[in-house]
């Protein structure tokens, strides 16, 4: 018997069912019941909670979240040969796990969801972490259809996504998630926690979008944010001059040195210089 349920072990489960992890997924199975049961209560209290998991695989940490009292869990799955394992997991808490066949990126979960608290908790594929993160810190309107993201990352990414101006790891995604959302690692987990290793350690990351952060244009944002950081190395003077017109005068507009580099630039300076931008048509 697991520590959490009454359902088999992993290890088990992934033999049984034939899951060796596939390094064309991005799958990095966590067999740690522990470890996984850890994660859920990272996010928090889930009673009357709908979560979404992206990438469940056999389902170890789907079955941490309903352990521990959420109220519904969609589990979207691309891999065919997890869809038993979850099933057998959707007999044991009936009526309480979704499961949905489907590549993440081409879903929208709120097509599920049936009214409610409703958050994102996930050991995310690591090859699609970072295309998922920001088409939800994209989403119109805003503030979105979640509560919270909690979030398993490569460290790097996740450091990406904290970092603060300064920082060597702050970049374009740095400044999105900051605009939008707080963000905060939580805690580190080590390679040899997951089957296959991977060669780096992870990290998990919690994201409450901000009820109301600065307002500008995204597409704006997304454009100045771009053309700073394409060549972060250089004066914003010379960077800007990506967007097509004279950066001095949106630079003026935004109080901004135009001899400050990108990675000087707080997330408010580069909402003002997408405000300028948008003014300057």
């Amino acid at each position: 018997m697991s520590q959490i349920d009454d359902l088999p072990p992993l290890r088990e489960v992934i033999r049984k069912h034939g899951l060796t992890p596939k390094k064309s997924l991005g799958q990095n199975f966590l067999h740690d019941l522990n470890l996984t049961a850890r994660i859920a209560r990272a996010a928090g209290p889930l009673d009357d909670v709908t979560v979404v998991e992206i990438g469940p695989g056999p389902g170890g940490l789907t079955r941490a979240l309903l352990a521990l009292g959420a109220k519904r869990v969609i589990a979207i799955e691309r891999d065919d040969r997890a869809i038993a394992a979850l099933q057998e997991i959707a007999q044991r808490y009936p009526g309480r796990l979704e499961i949905v066949a489907g590549d993440a990126l081409h879903i929208d979960p709120r097509r599920y969801l049936a009214g409610g608290p409703a958050c994102i908790v996930a050991n995310l594929p690591y090859n699609i972490a970072t295309a998922l993160l920001v088409a939800w810190l994209t989403a119109e309107p805003w503030p979105p259809w979640f509560g919270q993201l909690v979030l398993m990352f490569q460290r790097e990414v996740a450091e990406r996504i904290v970092a603060g101006p300064g920082n060597k790891s702050y970049g374009r995604l740095s400044v999105l998630a900051g605009w939008r959302a707080e963000a905060k690692i939580l805690f580190d987990i080590a390679p040899t926690a997951f089957v296959p290793p991977p060669k780096v350690r992870s990290s998990l990351v919690q994201l409450i979008p901000r009820a109301q952060p600065f307002a500008c244009d995204l597409h704006a944002f997304e454009r100045v944010t771009a053309a700073a950081f394409g060549q972060r190395r250089k004066m914003l003077r010379q960077s800007l001059k990506s967007l097509g017109m004279d950066p001095l005068p949106l630079l003026s507009a935004a109080g901004i040195e135009p001899t400050a580099r990108a990675e000087e630039i707080a997330v408010e300076g580069f909402v003002k210089l997408a405000r300028a931008l948008m003014e300057a048509g």
